[in-house]
């Protein structure tokens, strides 16, 4: 996100709208934008030359690629990164997608896998790309849960419900995590299910962590309060307890068993705080986002965009997400309004369904 700031720093009116026309350009037609298309159509009327000089800085920037020597421009995944976060225009919602988004209102009302069937294949036709719809989550009481590593930056957790759903996500575990860890951190929540949903889990797990940290602070404070260490950058992930004279302390024995007592708590309290991570990145997201390339770790497939929203029932409780995959040149100012009336309706109608 920084980078991207800096980016747009070093650029003026004229480079910004050189930039925002191929992009546009190349969504549109999916063809390169060259210099002379770009004369007919900028509100500053420059000549040709330069505006090729301003789109070789641009691919200096590296905003823009040239497929050939000769060729015009096209946005690459950062450039495509960029104008969605800083230049994308999002339309309204063309009236006739609402009417056929709409329409699935009054389909299989009493069958939740039916209606968003119906909703994806309505979404699909809509938008001519790829639907996704993933389905309520469960808020049964938990059985059991496990988590596999796949790679270094992804992993799966199969959830067991007690009434017998089993549910497979994929998620992007916290750095640094091996399949040894992965095990322990599964049967540290394993330990803490009892009957509890997922929601309730979480709950039990940020106690659990508070109970350790003030732990962990009522043993450093005799140490504090005596001079011999010190908090350095207190409250953040990175904080440290600093030892001071450590050697004059090793021939008190009871100094050197609080302060293993102390170094173990931190390991504790770290690995607590990774494994809490674990429930919460198989449930993020909030809003419409879009991941361009292999920026989604699930979608990464070459060329390819994802446009997904959450939605939400009735107590405003993130429970699904409805999205279209499809090539990374979408018309994202009239997808990302589709994609977010369709969850909007999806929870609305999953919402009117369970006051029934």
């Amino acid at each position: 996100m920084k980078e991207r700031a800096e980016i747009l720093s070093q650029m003026n009116d004229r480079s910004r709208e050189v930039f925002r026309r191929v992009v546009e350009g190349y969504l549109e037609n999916g063809e390169p934008v060259g210099s002379r298309t770009l004369t007919r159509s900028l509100s500053e009327k420059v000549s040709a030359a330069t505006i090729r000089n301003v789109m070789q800085d641009l691919e200096f920037l590296g905003l823009l690629d040239s497929p050939h020597v000769s060729a015009g421009r096209v946005p690459t995944h950062l450039g495509l990164r960029m104008f969605v976060d800083s230049l994308l225009e999002v339309r309204d919602l063309d009236d006739e997608d609402r009417v056929k988004l709409d329409a699935t209102a009054g389909t299989n009302l009493g069958d939740v896998g039916g209606l968003l069937d119906q909703v994806g294949s309505a979404l699909s036709g809509v938008t001519q790309g790829a639907s996704l719809v993933l389905t309520p989550k469960h808020e049964a009481p938990l059985k059991h849960i496990e988590f596999v590593s796949l790679a270094q930056d992804r992993a799966l957790v199969v959830i067991v419900f007690a009434d017998g759903h089993v549910e497979n996500r994929v998620f992007t575990p916290p750095p640094g995590q091996t399949p040894s860890s992965m095990r322990e951190a599964a049967n540290f929540v394993n330990a803490l299910l009892e009957g509890r949903t997922l929601s309730d889990l979480r709950r039990v797990m940020a106690s659990e962590i508070a109970r350790r940290r003030q732990e962990l602070d009522t043993l450093a404070a005799d140490l504090i309060d005596a001079g011999i260490a010190v908090w350095d950058q207190p409250g953040h992930s990175t904080e440290r307890l600093i030892v001071r004279g450590r050697a004059d302390l090793l021939g008190d024995e009871s100094a050197e068993e609080e302060l293993d007592r102390i170094r173990s708590l931190f390991d504790d309290l770290e690995r607590k705080r990774d494994i809490a991570e674990f429930p919460e990145l198989t449930d993020e997201g909030e809003g419409v986002r879009i991941f361009i390339g292999s920026e989604n770790k699930l979608f990464s497939l070459s060329g390819s965009s994802l446009v997904v929203s959450p939605y939400m029932n009735a107590d405003r409780k993130i429970i699904g997400a409805v999205g279209v995959i499809g090539p990374t040149r979408l018309n994202y100012g009239r997808i990302v309004p589709i994609v977010d009336y369709t969850a909007q309706l999806v929870g609305r109608l999953l919402s009117g369904q369970s006051q029934r």
